[in-house]
């Protein structure tokens, strides 16, 4: 669940921010949230990266990272974007006009929005807020109209309809030139008085800085601006604003003392007197007054005022030189660990390196060390061949026949088999290679006398029940010389037999002689006498003590 939301959030952070620097820092803020804990923090840093309306849909994703017990204060802190339309009425010819004030346009490269209210009025008592962005005025959608297009769609009705959705944010440029930046309600500043209203917008919001700005009043159903204006002196000409009264027109749209006005429905200001300054302001009811916020403000000052700006631009000086050793201690910082970082990784890379080298050589003494052991192996026994894996069988014991030649080995005298079951022999040939016995088989006419001289020869029939479990070592090429049984497992059937015993020399199987044989073709022999159909299987040995080899050993 925990990576699910993760992933989402990353995918949405990618979606909506194109900054990398700006992911980073979005990510180090909810870093340090979950170390300290401090809602409020979080909240303002979130603030300083997600700072368009566009992004702000990353509050909503942020909200599954927030522990629970942080969520409520969480959803009071942030902004809500609602995405239902509002739609209110308000009456044009009211009194004390509509109530509000707005700024944007698409000459703006944004949309209209409610920056300012007047406490009481109409638009505030209809439930419009500061924030609130205006898509249609009288059925009309006003996403590509400029501001003075809208202030003339207002004035075509009595009754004006407005459609809104809120946001909870307010365009800011200063100047053309300026890229488009946003504030949060919650940080933009308003003058707004509680007198009256009109329909006034700001097309750009100016500074401390001379910056300037475009204003649009409407003095219908109102007493004048609520403004005074001077003549600059000669060291500085032009028409200043020199006084406002606090709740007036002016006010609202937040002109100021000490701007300068510039242009007035056109008419250049640059260079006209007072007077027709004063007569162009009261020729028209709809004023569009562009100004340079603050260009005289010095002329209107009182001695203390002057100490006042000295003073807050000495503190704004200090902060900067603050801000700024702050930034390089920052940045220092930040240097020392990445270089910190780029050590640690150097010295993990060197150390995987060398351990990868280490394992090499190891790897290759082994493999040398494996051929070295194989090639000896190899020129001392030969290639071997794995048998195949015999069937279980459980035996029954049946005695060798009589023998026909009494031996004796080393002067020890070998009883005679007991024949009560075969009388004579006749050998046939089957497609394997193996010879079937008949009754009365004598098993010393398989072979020449050199062959079994002094070897106590005995026939042995076991039937092919459970496991045989036994073992052969030996062969031709071996140092033994022949083929001869290693092992006998309890419980097998040539255990349950009784008939063979460790160290006894196998001379043949189902007929076929084994005497001359390697090792590989006598377990091959077994394994296919083993397999072959029939419930017996007939081995012919040389019984003799048990001995100790040390050949390779194969079981069955």
């Amino acid at each position: 669940m925990e990576r699910r939301v993760a992933r989402e959030f990353r995918h949405k952070v990618n979606l909506l921010i194109d900054n990398e620097a700006e992911k980073d820092y979005l990510y180090d803020v909810l870093r340090m949230y979950h170390q300290s804990m401090n809602l409020p923090v979080l909240v303002g840093d979130l603030k300083l990266v997600i700072n368009e309306p566009s992004r702000l849909p990353l509050f909503d994703a942020i909200r599954p990272l927030i522990p629970l017990k942080h969520q409520v204060e969480y959803d009071q802190l942030t902004p809500k974007r609602s995405r239902k339309l509002k739609e209110v009425r308000l009456d044009r010819l009211h009194p004390e006009g509509l109530g509000i004030s707005v700024r944007g346009g698409v000459e703006f490269s944004c949309g209209l929005f409610i920056s300012q209210l007047v406490k009481g009025g109409q638009a505030d008592n209809v439930g419009l807020q500061v924030g609130d962005e205006i898509v249609r005025i009288n059925g009309y959608s006003i996403s590509s109209c400029t501001h003075e297009e809208v202030i003339n769609l207002i004035r075509t009705k009595k009754i004006v309809s407005i459609k809104v959705r809120y946001i909870g944010m307010i365009p800011v440029k200063s100047s053309a030139d300026e890229h488009l930046k946003w504030q949060y309600v919650d940080q933009f500043v308003s003058d707004a008085g509680e007198g009256k209203g009109s329909v006034a917008g700001l097309a750009s919001s100016g500074g401390r800085d001379s910056k300037e700005k475009k204003v649009f009043i409407s003095l219908i159903g109102t007493k004048g601006m609520g403004c005074s204006i001077s003549s600059g002196p000669t060291q500085k000409p032009g028409i200043f604003i020199s006084n406002v009264k606090p709740g007036s027109l002016s006010a609202e749209v937040g002109l100021e003392v000490g701007d300068q006005i510039v242009e007035v429905n056109g008419v250049d200001f640059s260079n006209v007197d007072h007077k027709e300054a004063v007569r162009v302001l009261k020729s028209s009811r709809t004023l569009t007054i562009s100004v340079v916020a603050g260009a005289g403000k010095e002329l209107f000052m009182t001695e203390e005022e002057r100490q006042r700006e000295a003073c807050l631009r000495e503190q704004e000086r200090q902060e900067l030189m603050h801000q700024k050793r702050l930034a390089l201690e920052t940045n220092k910082i930040i240097k020392e660990q990445q270089e910190k970082e780029r050590l640690r990784k150097l010295e993990i890379s060197q150390k995987a390196a060398e351990e990868e080298e280490r394992y090499r050589r190891e790897i290759e003494q082994i493999t040398a060390e494996e051929e070295k052991f194989k090639k000896e192996w190899e020129e001392d026994w030969g290639p071997k061949e794995p048998p195949k894996p015999l069937k279980t069988v459980t035996a029954e014991v049946h005695p060798a026949p009589h023998s026909k030649h009494k031996l004796d080995v080393k002067g020890v005298a070998h009883d005679q088999l007991e024949t009560d079951d075969m009388d004579e022999v006749i050998m046939k040939q089957d497609k394997q290679g193996f010879q079937k016995y008949l009754e009365d088989f004598d098993p010393y006419s398989m072979f020449t006398p050199e062959q079994i001289m002094g070897k106590d020869v005995r026939l042995l029939r076991i039937k092919k029940e459970g496991s045989l479990d036994l073992a052969v070592e030996g062969g031709i090429d071996s140092p033994i010389g022949k083929i001869v049984v290693s092992a006998i497992y309890e419980g097998g059937a040539a255990d349950k037999h009784g008939g063979i015993v460790k160290g006894d020399e196998i001379l043949a199987v189902n007929g076929k002689i084994l005497i001359d044989s390697r090792l590989a073709e006598a377990q091959t022999t077994l394994a296919k006498a083993w397999n072959m159909g029939g419930d017996w299987i007939d081995l012919v040995i040389a019984a003799s003590p048990p001995k100790e080899y040390d050949d390779e050993m194969t079981f069955f």
